[in-house]
């Protein structure tokens, strides 16, 4: 009986929950002998920062994308998805990432292969004119459209017609504490050094509760030649924060902090469907996070597991993230909610939901 043959596309593996929900899929495919699973590298940065399982062929072009002939880039790039989908000719391609989704189904118009595509960030957000008149001309042309929130189904089906949508979210790993860490007084927060997740204002939250016995860690990468964390950096120098707030970097053992924490806090205010938040409730930690348009309250339930903070009322957060500071048996109780709650995420249920949806013809 022939293998089923998948092509996975996404523009990169680099440090990133979106990298990470692929690279998640790739390794549970490539564990079924009924699968050939092929992962195309097609953007600008095609770094592989997660495992991958040996039996995946791995596709990247052959030139490097240069940035100051983006036109001359992006068309080659189109030419190479094309080529190497026609090579393939594989039975279904599952896409990730609203921007590039647009260019794998310009690549694909015509060829006789079932295109999947999913999005990973704020339902809502405008992508620019451009790629905003794209998705609403391309989207329709797509096999299947991959949501991760009931909000964000709401949100398509008011914009396109005749969508065939699934609501499926992340695969969570669950992370268990083999190694016996202890706890720490310690507050963490995990996610690109980058002005949407807004770690500043977690930074000046933390500065006014102003509680000498417990410390915050930031683990997360800035993409922007350090930008970003050179102003964190002056922020916890201005506000005296040295030996309290820790600039972690992109940590490859992130789980180690995570089972270091004792609570998970969140000031992202755009997001599709947060990995890290997940990540942390598997570790039994309680959560308090920004109400943003979708993700976050698709996996806590308000003063059950977690806290959902209307986005930027830093005054209630700093009152529940204190709260939580002070009351070891309100953490426990919402940790222990928060780890039972979050299995209905396992990559063991998340899988075969991706699999079903875009081999549903064979």
């Amino acid at each position: 009986m022939a293998k089923i043959k998948i092509a996975l596309l996404i523009h990169s593996l680099q440090a990133g929950g979106m990298e990470r929900v692929m690279s998640e899929l790739a390794t549970d495919f490539a564990q079924r002998d009924y699968l050939e699973v092929h992962l195309v590298l097609f953007g600008i940065n095609r770094e592989i920062f997660y495992p991958i399982p040996k039996n995946i062929s791995i596709h990247k072009p052959a030139f490097i994308f240069n940035g100051h002939r983006r036109f001359i880039s992006t068309f080659k790039t189109v030419l190479f998805l094309r080529s190497t989908l026609k090579e393939l000719q594989p039975d279904t391609v599952l896409s990730f990432g609203e921007f590039w989704n647009n260019l794998v189904l310009l690549s694909t118009l015509g060829l006789p292969v079932p295109v999947f595509v999913s999005d990973r960030s704020q339902p809502d957000k405008s992508l620019g004119k451009l790629q905003d008149r794209l998705r609403k001309w391309l989207y329709p042309k797509a096999t299947g459209v991959i949501l991760q929130t009931q909000k964000a189904r709401d949100i398509y089906k008011a914009q396109f017609k005749n969508l065939n949508i699934e609501v499926i979210g992340n695969p969570i790993r669950n992370i268990e504490n083999k190694n016996h860490i202890k706890r720490e007084n310690q507050i963490l927060m995990v996610g690109r050094l980058i002005s949407s997740k807004h770690q500043d204002r977690l930074i000046r939250i933390f500065a006014n509760i102003n509680d000498p016995d417990w410390k915050l860690v930031l683990v997360g990468y800035d993409h922007l030649k350090q930008k970003n964390s050179i102003v964190l950096k002056q922020l916890i120098k201005e506000l005296q924060l040295e030996d309290k707030v820790i600039l972690a970097g992109k940590r490859a053992d992130v789980e180690k902090y995570y089972l270091q924490s004792k609570i998970f806090a969140f000031t992202s205010s755009s997001e599709g469907f947060p990995n890290v938040i997940g990540e942390a409730m598997s570790t039994g930690l309680p959560v308090v996070a920004y109400d943003c348009v979708a993700g976050p309250s698709e996996m806590i339930i308000d003063s059950e597991n977690g806290y959902l903070i209307p986005l930027f009322d830093d005054e209630l957060f700093s009152e529940k993230l204190q709260l939580l500071m002070n009351n070891e048996s309100l953490r426990n109780k919402m940790g222990e909610r928060a780890k039972a709650s979050i299995q209905r995420f396992s990559k063991d249920k998340i899988s075969p939901k991706f699999l079903d949806f875009i081999c549903s013809g064979h």
